[in-house]
């Protein structure tokens, strides 16, 4: 095992103090994340988000005893006398220098998976074909990063005999790290799309830039039809086993010789090497998903001859592949947290860890209902009592146990709260589940428990249609505007009127968990109610009521100021209460949009205010950009921008501290970033919608439903109230429960919405109904009732086309979606 003074040897640092050398098991780079403090080091990593050196005292006192930093040891020694440190000068990069070495101590075969689309789902398919001929070690969920990949590789053992791992890119020069951290043998290049293009200057630097993953490999997987692709590998590695599949080519050592689709099922016919053909039968249709089947050919033909064609049946068990942490409202005042689509050691502690992270936030209490673990490569008590450490030390307060395997090792979970079942029929029979009241829960098992059945039991379902938003999109978005501004910039994030909708609590948590600086809401008791869930964040309220100081100031709210009624009216509440430091406010001037705020005119009666209250201080000074997403309004935009430095300067100049000053939203950020200024509020674009080119970033919402019925018309036949819609030949339609009542406007009837189902258009048919609204589905023959359709949120419907054909912006088609919509959060 790796330990400190190894690691000093390995990294070279610029000083290092070891105190007692100790073996390093666990890398932690997120203080909230710490499970065991014994034999971690901490990682001290430098990000435009935090900066994790001012966590190592408060990590100290947790028991932490070994760091890696990039500030001078002398900065702490005084406050952690018994810890051991390295001083690098960019802790990322040690990272992944020891994760390096790490990967150099074992010599079984090692897979690499890049690409813009479909790394995950080759790496998981991969492990549902090769788990019963190897131990696999692999990337949890979509751990490809700078950061993921050193810590998945850290995971590799003496136990393991195959190491599957994604590498993800964003911008030149970072495949080598990545390369040098996992040295694949073999390496499968997936599709190569658009996603994060526009820090490339060509599709073709970008494909170099990922095939530099290559560089060292054996075997490269690769679809050969693609002639970008072939002509850089067959350019750039002419001494590398190449495994080019094509369609085209029969002299191709993959050569698919056809692709048969029926109902929801494929086969694909192939010849290995020339040789006879085979057929594999999968239970997908989609494009996408019969590559990514495809690579696995190639895959598995590399590393098992053998595996055709007797143990090809493997190809028809496939299970779709859902990587997201989901997580609904149940009964009871219960929340869900299914991850029930893997169940290993691995991702069972990053389920725990996000488990932990939303009890703290709600005060709720963790539940684990976990299921026996397969194809772990431990021996069956050592893998248990391993489980029943991760319950102790994430404080689990019930356990329930389902399978021979947990309930034949009772005894290992002895001092946790816990009940044990056969299987999970047994469990859903003993009605144990209704008992759990206040409670955070997860369900993690193994596909053949079938725990569906228990999410199902214990999901409120409000509605059978559901706005499911993806937390880790909001997280990406975040992360793609901070790259724009300097990185002492601070960020405001809206999340007023619900948080636009998708429901501010989550919003809020998600956020704060970004390192966000402030959050802003409405009115007081939308920031009440995020201070009563837990959320510490600095909360801004943006339009504060008169009569509602006194709440404003007991949850700590901090109010945008717009008046002089206003500002007298807050100091005078002021003085009912005891006070130690000045209240914060934010003073809003008004520009030329002529919304609220102060008019330059009244800045001499607002600083006389300022500079005599002793009772409140400015934290910001800020105003809105009325068009800054518009070209044609950019002169006064300008002018806008000019009288804030005039207005700001002045209310400033009159006080004896530096507020802060910020004027840009995302439109702003993006086309007049020069004013940054030293702070900007992020509105729509943390959703995901680029209000300059009105293209989508990152997608966080997406609108799903169910088919409800099916029925078969003739031509002709009218259907709907008014008698609207009209077959024009005999098929199919679908009835789907949503309706305008539920925010679905009347305006997409009639054709004008195309919902896509399996990449088929269909659309609308009669008018909206309050309800219930109808599509044609005739040419999706294979439709069946209970299926889910998404209405959109998706790449061939985005929001802005709703919002076009409701004549309106994101915005209003995001806070005018009902209540009585289920809203569902993955991450």
């Amino acid at each position: 095992m790796l330990t400190m003074s190894k690691a000093v040897a390995v990294l070279q640092p610029t000083e290092n103090r070891i105190i007692r050398d100790e073996p390093i098991a666990n890398l932690l780079t997120d203080s909230r994340s710490i499970i065991n403090s014994e034999q971690t080091l901490f990682i001290a990593l430098v990000t435009p988000s935090g900066n994790g050196h001012i966590y190592i005292r408060e990590l100290y006192q947790r028991g932490i005893r070994n760091f890696l930093i990039s500030e001078a040891i002398v900065t702490f020694q005084d406050d952690c006398p018994e810890a051991n440190f390295i001083s690098v000068r960019n802790t990322l990069v040690a990272m992944q220098e020891l994760a390096a070495y790490k990967r150099a101590q074992f010599h079984y075969s090692v897979i690499g998976i890049t690409g813009s689309n479909g790394k995950t789902v080759v790496k998981e398919f991969l492990y549902q074909l090769l788990h019963h001929d190897f131990n696999i070690v692999r990337s949890p969920k979509s751990y490809n990063s700078q950061l993921g990949v050193p810590l998945s590789v850290w995971n590799m053992s003496d136990k393991h005999d195959l190491g599957i791992f994604e590498a993800g890119i964003s911008k030149p020069g970072e495949m080598s790290s990545l390369r040098e951290v996992i040295n694949p043998d073999i390496v499968v290049i997936t599709g190569i799309g658009s996603a994060h293009q526009e820090n490339f200057s060509s599709f073709e630097e970008k494909l170099q830039e990922k095939l530099l993953l290559a560089r060292y490999a054996k075997q490269i997987v690769y679809d050969a039809d693609n002639m970008v692709i072939n002509a850089e590998i067959e350019r750039s590695f002419l001494h590398t086993g190449l495994f080019g599949w094509s369609r085209k080519n029969e002299e191709a050592p993959l050569f698919i010789k056809g692709v048969h689709t029926e109902g929801e099922h494929t086969e694909i016919t192939f010849k290995l090497y020339k040789g006879p053909d085979q057929t594999v039968a999968i239970p997908f249709t989609d494009k996408a998903s019969i590559e990514d089947v495809i690579h696995c050919i190639a895959v598995t033909a590399i590393l098992k001859p053998s595996f055709f064609p007797k143990k090809a049946i493997y190809f028809s068990e496939l299970k779709p592949i859902e990587m997201r942490l989901e997580l609904k409202n149940g009964y009871q005042n219960n929340s869900i947290i299914n991850d029930s689509y893997s169940n290993d050691l691995m991702s069972l502690e990053v389920a725990l860890d996000f488990q932990q992270r939303k009890c703290k936030a709600s005060g709720a209490r963790p539940v684990v209902i976990l299921t026996d673990i397969y194809e772990s490569g431990l021996e069956p008590d050592i893998l248990y009592r391993k489980v029943a450490t991760l319950m102790r030390r994430f404080d689990i307060q019930y356990f329930i146990g389902v399978g021979y395997e947990l309930m034949s090792r009772q005894d290992l979970f002895s001092d946790v709260s816990a009940s044990f079942f056969p299987s999970t029929s047994a469990l859903l029979s003993a009605e144990i589940l209704g008992q759990i009241a206040d409670s955070c829960i997860l369900i993690k098992g193994a596909r053949r428990f079938s725990l569906e059945t228990v999410s199902d039991r214990l999901v409120r379902q409000l509605n059978q249609t559901a706005l499911e938003i993806d937390l880790t999109a909001l997280k990406q978005n975040v992360a793609h505007y901070r790259a724009m501004i300097p990185s002492d910039c601070k960020m405001v994030c809206m999340i007023k009127a619900e948080g636009y909708g998708l429901g501010a609590f989550e919003m809020a948590r998600t956020l704060e968990e970004a390192n966000v600086d402030y959050l802003a809401v409405a009115v007081t008791d939308e920031g009440k109610y995020l201070r009563q869930m837990g959320i510490r964040c600095p909360i801004l309220i943006m339009n504060p009521e008169i009569n509602s100081w006194d709440t404003l100031i007991e949850y700590d709210l901090q109010p945008e100021i717009y008046s002089l009624k206003l500002l007298n009216s807050f100091c005078e509440a002021l003085s009912g209460h005891q006070q130690v430091e000045p209240y914060p406010v934010h003073i809003k001037c008004d520009t030329g949009m002529h919304r609220l705020g102060f008019m330059e005119k009244e800045l001499p009666r607002l600083c006389e205010i300022l500079v005599r209250s002793s009772r409140i201080k400015v934290h910001s000074i800020f105003s809105h950009l009325a068009g800054a997403d518009d070209p044609a309004l950019d002169a006064f935009t300008q002018k806008q921008i000019d009288t804030f430095i005039r207005m700001s300067g002045a209310i400033s100049h009159s006080l004896p501290y530096k507020p802060l000053l910020h004027i840009l939203n995302t439109a702003g950020i993006q086309r007049f970033s020069q004013y940054h200024f030293d702070m900007v509020r992020l509105g729509i674009g943390l959703y995901g919608i680029d209000p300059v080119t009105n293209g989508t970033i990152h997608a966080v919402a997406k609108l799903t439903s169910t088919v409800l019925q099916i029925k078969e018309l003739p031509a002709g036949e009218h259907i709907g109230y008014s008698c609207r819609g009209v077959m024009k030949r005999a098929g199919r339609i679908a009835i789907i429960p949503i309706g305008y009542a539920d925010g679905f406007s009347r305006k997409m009837g009639n054709g004008a919405l195309e919902v896509y189902i399996n990449g088929v258009a269909c659309p609308t048919i009669g008018n909206i109904c309050m309800d219930t609204c109808m599509i044609d589905i005739t040419d999706v023959p294979e439709l069946t009732e209970g299926t889910r359709i998404t209405l959109f949120g998706s790449p061939e419907v985005p929001l802005q086309t709703v919002a076009k054909i409701m004549d309106t912006i994101p915005y209003e088609v995001l806070t005018g979606l009902s209540p009585r919509i289920q809203r569902i959060y993955f991450q």
